[in-house]
């Protein structure tokens, strides 16, 4: 075998063995790897600590958003409206629900400062696929906040699909929202919507849209 085709064979079997080792990693595993990496990050980068909106973003979308489903995040917020979305109507809904969840996260980084991760003790049944990892984050001052997780495992390993902070579920939470804009202005009023607010969001400083 020439030397060429040696190298490409050697680095097809790394990435080969990479992958498999990330989608074998188990759940809890994984966010507390996320975290750490995130909150470590923020907290090593004055420019994000400052504020830099493009670093906090250029940060969701590299080490937050390759762990996140965010068609199944859509899907549920929408419910039984996907099912009558064309897969073009799906596709742009996708797409503006993550934007929207960047500025999320991207608002959530923002205001880190000295806080800490405590994850409960992992409890799943053997071979699940759907499991919940549960934590906290310590403040400085205050009580501390409720942070929980629900991931499925797919072909690509596990994935978040949800999030808990203090007791509400994101995807419950938007999806009375995408209920009320669908029955009033269909799918293509909640896009638009979606799209409207994400604008709005680009110009303004990071914070958590409510």
């Amino acid at each position: 075998m020439k030397p060429f085709i040696q190298l490409i064979a050697a680095a097809t079997a790394t990435v080969a063995i990479a992958t498999s080792a990330i989608a074998a990693e188990a759940p809890d595993v994984l966010v507390k790897r996320i975290s750490a990496d995130v909150i470590n990050t923020v907290k090593a980068d004055k420019d994000i600590q400052a504020g830099n909106r493009n670093k906090i973003i250029d940060l969701v979308n590299s080490k937050i958003l390759p762990h996140v489903d965010t068609q199944k995040m859509t899907q549920q917020a929408a419910g039984r409206f996907w099912r009558q979305a064309t897969p073009e109507q799906q596709q742009a809904l996708t797409k503006e629900f993550t934007t929207l969840l960047v500025y999320t996260y991207s608002g959530a980084l923002s205001t880190i400062k000295n806080e800490t991760v405590e994850f409960k003790p992992f409890r799943a049944e053997a071979g699940a696929s759907d499991v919940e990892v549960r934590s906290q984050v310590n403040v400085a001052r205050g009580e501390p906040i409720t942070l929980n997780y629900r991931l499925a495992n797919g072909p690509q390993g596990w994935k978040i699909y949800d999030i808990n902070v203090l007791g509400a579920w994101l995807v419950e939470t938007y999806k009375s929202t995408f209920a009320s804009e669908i029955n009033k202005n269909g799918i293509d009023g909640l896009i638009k919507r979606l799209a409207d607010r994400n604008q709005q969001l680009a110009g303004k400083p990071l914070k958590a849209p409510k």
